[in-house]
């Protein structure tokens, strides 16, 4: 009972970090897109990946106007999210993935 519950929440976990991960790319996208900047959209967006993507620009500053630190935060993210997928996949020993 208790690894199922277990994988329940790791299971939930991670679809909400792969939901997490199509709004980061959303908002590196529509960054390209200066008309978006100021939509009600892109605020709401930007309050909810800023604070993890301001993690990344901490330590790789934006060079010659263009921004890499997504990059470092797409993988340290995925990484995340497949160790929680396998620890699914051991606890419960299934695994519903959402892509």
């Amino acid at each position: 009972m208790m690894s199922s519950s277990l994988g329940l929440l790791l299971n939930t976990l991670s679809i909400t970090l792969n939901i997490y991960f199509v709004l980061l790319i959303i908002r590196v996208l529509l960054s390209w897109f200066p008309n978006f900047q100021s939509s009600q959209f892109m605020l709401i967006l930007g309050q909810l990946t800023d604070p993890y993507l301001n993690l990344f620009r901490r330590v790789i500053p934006p060079l010659g106007g263009m921004d890499f630190s997504p990059i470092l935060a797409f993988f340290i993210l995925q990484a995340v999210t497949q160790a929680v997928q396998q620890l699914a996949v051991q606890t419960s020993g299934s695994f519903s993935a959402f892509y």
